[in-house]
């Protein structure tokens, strides 16, 4: 659910004198996750109900540049660097629980003149995906997973990341998956974390020590997906805050340290029925239904067309490698964390499928629209899986791009998941990840300098 039901513009007011509020954080989640906007006073945010910022916000890479004489791009976006309008959305309104004067932060809708929603916009294209699922009868229910690592500061870009220290004084040399112990190094860490989340109303779970060292997992509890999306975006934002509190970064990297595994942000999804509330993926009998196998058949077969997406960054295809913890194809299994797609132990009711694919980099927006409009298209064109996989798929051949170029050039060419998630999304984002590729290629890397300096 958001983090505040129901909330309107009167009832935010309400909230806002109640909490004597002075500043707002108005934010808008760009194409890469970033928290762009404007801090207004209270005065200046109640009486103007919206801003104005440039369209062109949306359509930066991640260093802020722009693409240039990309044809669909242009065509997406104004050259005259018009404005968009910018409306509050009251349920997203939260504390800043960080600020040293009491300060709110609230997430906007990007609107064009006409009053029709910016397409391209993270929320917008979930929306758009949502709305397809509602003119069905379905609602989606998820319930996201997102691993981070903690790492010491590091202000040189040149230098390996390393753990950070503990309160034992020293930092982690070994894995420590699902150490208790592990994760209480870290204690004044997470107790602010917590204390910063319940203060939101973000519905944090478990949290639990990951494989990699200083590599953490938090679980947030399964609702609807805008609401869910919402969370992991200030979640991110929070967690970023706390860690610099306790004098270590945290990063979503997908892929941090050289040698450890990289980081996911797994989602368990499945679809109830609006009118009955029942989940469509089984039967009355409680056997798997026809839509929970086509929404498998979805996955498998619209997945590695929307790599781009949900692996949106070079770093994110040094996870997808053989033997790293993380899948390396499109295979699904019961109870299998080697597959792609894992179906966990559960009952009829709670009956749901895990994709385990998607990168912690990834925008939460962006890659819970994509998945879902995955499983939608199997749905609608009773699209048939493969056989279950009952082993370790890790040994199989790979199935899934293995850099951004082929992961654009399969978005680009994908007609369909192209009609789900919206024409102009599509050209604006691909010509963003096209221009931080050529960027990505003028750098060279310390590999390239250890093993060619001196051997061609």
């Amino acid at each position: 659910m958001p983090i505040r039901e129901n909330f309107s513009y009167n009832d935010m007011d309400q909230w806002l004198n109640e909490k004597r509020v002075s500043e707002i954080e108005c934010l808008v989640p760009d194409l890469t996750g970033v928290a762009r906007g404007k801090i207004l006073p209270r005065t200046k945010f109640t009486q103007e109900r919206g801003m104005r910022i440039p369209e062109a916000v949306l359509g930066m890479t991640v260093t802020g540049n722009y693409p240039t004489d990309d044809e669909p791009y242009d065509r997406a976006i104004s050259a005259i660097d018009r404005d968009m309008i910018l409306k509050a959305d009251p349920e997203t309104i939260t504390l800043v629980p960080w600020a040293v004067d009491p300060t709110a932060q609230v997430i906007h809708d990007c609107f064009f003149a006409d009053g029709s929603l910016v397409d391209f916009a993270p929320r917008s294209v979930l929306r758009r995906v949502l709305k397809l699922y509602q003119d069905k009868g379905w609602a989606p229910v998820v319930a996201p997973e997102l691993e981070f690592y903690l790492t010491a500061k590091n202000s040189d870009p040149d230098l390996p990341l390393r753990p950070p220290i503990g309160r034992s004084g020293r930092a982690e040399t070994s894995r420590q998956i699902y150490s208790i112990d592990a994760v209480n190094e870290f204690d004044p860490l997470f107790e602010d974390i917590y204390d910063y989340c319940e203060l939101m109303q973000l519905d944090v779970d478990t949290l639990i020590h990951e494989i990699g060292a200083g590599q953490m997992e938090i679980n947030f509890l399964h609702g609807e997906p805008l609401g869910l999306a919402d969370k992991v975006f200030f979640f991110k934002r929070t967690l970023r805050e706390a860690a610099l509190k306790h004098d270590m970064y945290a990063t979503f990297m997908a892929k941090p340290m050289t040698g450890e595994p990289g980081s996911a942000m797994h989602v368990h999804q499945s679809v109830v029925d609006i009118k009955t509330g029942l989940n469509i993926f089984s039967n009355a009998n409680g056997s798997h239904s026809d839509a929970f196998m086509h929404y498998i058949g979805g996955l498998q077969r619209y997945m590695p067309s929307a790599m781009a997406v949900v692996a949106p960054y070079v770093n994110s295809y040094r996870r997808l490698v053989r033997h790293t913890a993380a899948p390396i194809n499109i295979q699904w299994g019961l109870d299998n964390r080697t597959v792609g797609f894992r179906v966990p132990y559960s009952g009829p009711q709670d009956r749901r499928i895990e994709n385990r694919i998607i990168g912690a980099d990834a925008n939460p927006y962006l890659a819970l629209a994509t998945t879902l409009a995955c499983g939608y298209l199997g749905m609608i064109e009773g699209l048939t899986p493969t056989p279950m996989t009952t082993g370790s798929a890790y040994d199989l051949k790979v199935e899934l791009p293995q850099g951004l170029p082929e992961a654009l050039q399969l978005l680009r060419q994908e007609v369909r998941l192209r009609q789900v998630l919206g024409d102009r999304f599509v050209d604006v984002y691909a010509a963003i990840k096209d221009l931080e590729h050529v960027e990505f290629m003028t750098v060279i890397s310390p590999w390239e300098r250890e093993h060619l300096l001196l051997h061609v």
